[in-house]
């Protein structure tokens, strides 16, 4: 019989999302690397489920018992759930959280198989944000804190549409991102924070030409065939302006119409922290030539930034109560109403 949220459940959750970072972490190795084909089968590796852990492949096979273990922690959470957690929206997250697991697992397994198709593969990625966001999402609303927390303040339609619209804005940047690494656009602009020395790269043909120039006699990097991977980075560059607008937004407004609350701001200020050490982090990944530590940790911390915007945005919707909602509320009842 399901009476309330078991706190093992909600530590269990909490366990699972660390592993599922972890995952991702491992994700981003294995691109940083280049190991995405050291082992060219799939759903066992070279045959086995022990192949010899040796160049890429200790970084492939990793990834996949990775992905094996956190999919089975998410079958557990899923399966406790649905046994013991007693509000229905909860276990249809937890379900939801099983089948995009299982959906990323198969995506994984035609990057292999397909040799590494940029649709399939940016796809792969932008599906392991959103598994990663349900994860935290599960963690959170299984919390005594969310469970105790009660609608104290007003909502306001600003802060709420700002955050709905950071999250939009950090998603696109997350597949921007994948877009950018699964082309190998990594270092088509080699200078950090200018593009070849200006605000904005060149995009025509003559402009390539100066690209090469630039890249061969400055930094001993190999030609372009085309503009196309420049332009592919920059969007990245010039997104992240937009994620950082949109969050210091949120910020501002949250702290304009929430001031005295340490939670609403907290976690936006928060935000804010985390897409400057990302901006560094992307700093460091060109300045350092795509070196794999930072360029591994900017990866995993895109994930972490858009389970923080997605979970401030689904805080905000648990502790503030619309004006419909509150008028509604100390309305008088008709008497047909009460009887009803």
């Amino acid at each position: 019989m399901r009476t309330a949220t078991p706190r093992g459940l909600h530590r269990f959750a909490v366990v699972a999302a660390c592993c599922t970072l972890g995952l991702v972490f491992a994700g981003g190795l294995v691109t940083s690397t280049g190991s995405g084909l050291a082992v060219p089968d799939w759903p066992l590796s070279y045959g086995t489920l022990n192949p010899p852990m040796v160049g890429g492949i200790r970084y492939e096979h990793s990834h996949r018992l990775i992905a094996g273990s956190v999919a089975l922690l998410t079958t557990a959470l899923m399966l406790w759930a649905w046994r013991r957690e007693p509000r229905r929206w909860v276990r249809a997250l937890a379900l939801v959280a099983w089948v995009t697991v299982l959906v990323q697992a198969l995506l994984g397994g035609l990057t292999v198989l397909l040799l590494l198709p940029t649709a399939v593969s940016v796809t792969h990625g932008g599906v392991a944000q959103v598994f990663f966001t349900l994860m935290c999402l599960l963690a959170v609303v299984t919390s005594p804190r969310w469970l105790a927390a009660r609608a104290a303040e007003p909502s306001h339609a600003d802060v709420r549409a700002i955050g709905i619209v950071a999250v939009a804005c950090v998603y696109v940047q997350t597949l921007l991102g994948a877009w950018m690494r699964h082309t190998g656009a990594g270092l088509a602009i080699p200078d950090f924070p200018l593009s070849y020395g200006r605000v904005a790269p060149p995009f025509t043909s003559a402009g390539l030409d100066m690209v090469n120039a630039v890249r061969t006699r400055t930094y001993v990097l190999h030609y372009l065939d085309s503009i196309g991977p420049v332009a592919i980075h920059f969007a990245h560059r010039a997104w992240a302006a937009v994620v950082l607008a949109a969050i210091v937004t949120l910020l501002v407004a949250t702290v304009r119409r929430h001031g005295q609350s340490r939670l609403f701001v907290g976690l936006s200020a928060m935000a804010v922290g985390l897409v400057c050490a990302q901006a560094l982090l992307g700093g460091l990944t060109i300045w350092t030539r795509k070196s794999v530590i930072p360029t591994t940790a900017h990866v995993a911390l895109g994930s972490v930034i858009l389970a923080t915007a997605v979970v401030h945005a689904v805080i905000y919707r648990r502790c503030t109560t619309l004006e419909v909602d509150r008028a509604a509320a100390t309305a008088p009842v008709s008497r047909g109403a009460a009887h009803a």
